[in-house]
């Protein structure tokens, strides 16, 4: 083979990344932590700092009251939680503003929250009831 014919291979990688939950053990080398049992505000911060600065992508599902939190992309997220058993109709995506007033630290913004067919046309999270539902599990789980 000369050069003209070299070939160029690709490679994919495809990292799988360990969901635990933050009760049992907290894996370092993990990004997504599914929260079931309460979390201090400082640990959101922290992985705030780690990620984003002050921000850390989550996605609530809102019929087990789960939290996955620390993913890259809400999507990462989504994902972890559908592995576990989640239904993709319970799951909408926020992000916590950490060092915020607890009034204002949750921003309803996310792609994953799409979903024409079932009534929300953007990336909020459009109904009311749905919004205080996600602010409620989000109180409980971080403290």
């Amino acid at each position: 083979m000369n050069d003209d014919q070299m070939v160029v291979q690709e490679t994919i990688f495809i990292v799988l990344c360990p969901v635990y939950n933050a009760e049992v053990t907290e894996d370092p080398h993990s990004e997504i932590v599914i929260i079931s049992e309460p979390i201090s505000t400082q640990r959101v911060a922290e992985m705030a700092a780690e990620r984003f600065g002050d921000m850390v992508k989550a996605v609530v599902d809102t019929n087990r009251r789960l939290l996955a939190l620390g993913g890259e992309l809400h999507s990462d997220e989504e994902a972890a939680l559908l592995e576990l058993g989640s239904t993709q109709a319970d799951l909408w995506g926020i992000n916590i503003y950490p060092d915020q007033q607890r009034s204002e630290w949750i921003e309803f913004d996310s792609l994953i929250n799409i979903r024409p067919r079932l009534g929300n046309r953007s990336r909020g999270v459009e109904d009311a009831g749905t919004r205080q539902l996600i602010c409620e599990i989000v109180d409980s789980l971080i403290r």
